[in-house]
């Protein structure tokens, strides 16, 4: 598929919508957002939100893929190596049922299961080329062992693998991939040896529903999840914390075309606040959700924008300390930049969203590069401005925004 990349969200809008025969009246009755709305992205003046790509996406029958322009590909092989790890990536989610002939014994298990605490790192820090070299290579071993053994612990090794498989090809756009990914880790989080993983299984599923729209069906999944847990350990806690934290994106993502309701998102948020005091000091971060106050109070931010309320979401942002920022990984970190770029922008304060969105890209480059809201970010910022500071263009440069 041709995602002419060289092209911005607003244009991918105003094509499909030509296309489909549609006028900008037409797409906003059926996408349930204003025409003028539809007609400032088509011309740049407003950045296209997740809420606006998903809903215009089922509008228009197109994947939001094709509106935000991903897998965004880059023009040398030194800036298209996370790419070139996919094939290798899609192969080795393949050979669960098929192991093939390594050749050679494989790593034994507990060496298997470190490499995958060390790559959940590398996930949380958002180095994705680490992550795609080392991960089919830990898939394909992984299923050796099991067509040896059916042995549950396996079992929650290939899941933690499989979430991360996914977890990657989503943010690099990969949807189709990453939809298999995470069916398959719902097969191996039943066979596993532990309690919380089919619940959890459900939070990447919930996300895919959240990017393409379906924020009812999204809540109704994430509610299903909590309902399976017993939350009689700080790790089932943690897992329920981090499906109210989906539940209050979605929520709040859902405001913006009357599916859901602000109360609705903020009542998500509480409970979530509520079950991030209730762990025990300094607890393990389990299953790397980083679910902890911390992480709890920059999703208060991201509700606020995902809301439209970006007054609110600054307001939140001035609570947020230095030192609570430098407690997270560099993804939550460089995430929360590119959520405050969006007020900034929003607000008109662009010297400041491009302060943020510098910030981001410091803290986990290959995140901020390939995450279309910060291009979205950028490349407003770059029509915006007649004369081009010397940020934004290394900025526009690196993420091939034109």
């Amino acid at each position: 598929m041709t995602h002419h990349t060289e092209e911005t969200t607003g244009q991918r809008v105003a094509r499909l919508r030509k296309l489909r025969g549609l006028t900008q009246h037409g797409l906003a009755d059926r996408a349930h957002v204003s025409r003028g709305l539809i007609a400032k992205v088509e011309t740049g003046d407003r950045v296209a939100t997740p809420a606006f790509i998903a809903a215009v996406a089922g509008a228009l029958a197109a994947d939001p893929t094709e509106l935000s322009g991903q897998p965004f590909r880059g023009d040398t092989a030194a800036k298209d190596r996370v790419h070139a790890t996919i094939p290798d990536m899609r192969r080795a989610l393949d050979t669960i049922d098929v192991p093939p002939d390594l050749g050679m014994a494989p790593r034994p298990v507990p060496v298997l299961a470190r490499e995958i605490e060390r790559l959940r790192q590398c996930s949380l820090n958002a180095r994705f080329v680490d992550v795609g070299t080392s991960l089919p290579a830990v898939l394909t071993e992984l299923a050796v062992h099991l067509h040896t053994t059916e042995s549950p612990r396996v079992w929650r090794h290939i899941n933690a693998a499989q979430a991360l498989a996914a977890s990657m090809t989503r943010r690099l756009g990969y949807m189709d991939l990453a939809t298999a990914a995470i069916k398959d880790a719902a097969t191996s989080a039943g066979r596993s040896d532990d309690p919380n993983l089919p619940a959890l299984a459900l939070l990447p599923r919930a996300l895919m529903m959240m990017m393409y729209g379906s924020w009812v069906t999204g809540l109704q999944l994430v509610r299903t999840a909590a309902g399976r847990l017993d939350q009689d350990t700080p790790q089932a806690l943690a897992v329920s914390g981090a499906l109210q934290l989906r539940s209050a994106i979605l929520s709040a993502r859902g405001t913006q075309t009357g599916d859901t309701t602000e109360s609705q998102a903020w009542d998500h948020h509480a409970q979530a606040v509520e079950a991030a005091q209730q762990l025990p000091p300094r607890a393990h971060d389990f299953y790397a959700l980083q679910f902890n106050p911390a992480n709890v109070a920059i999703h208060g931010a991201a509700v606020a924008v995902e809301m439209g309320d970006y007054d609110e979401a600054l307001r939140r942002d001035t609570e947020i300390t230095a030192p609570v920022l430098a407690s997270l990984p560099d993804e939550r970190r460089a995430h929360h930049g590119i959520d405050m770029a969006r007020a900034y922008v929003e607000l008109g304060k662009r010297d400041k969203a491009l302060e943020r969105l510098v910030g981001a890209e410091k803290a986990a480059p290959q995140m901020t590069r390939y995450h279309p809201s910060a291009r979205g970010v950028a490349a407003h910022l770059v029509d915006y401005h007649r004369t081009i500071p010397e940020p934004l263009r290394g900025l526009a440069r690196r993420m091939q925004v034109s």
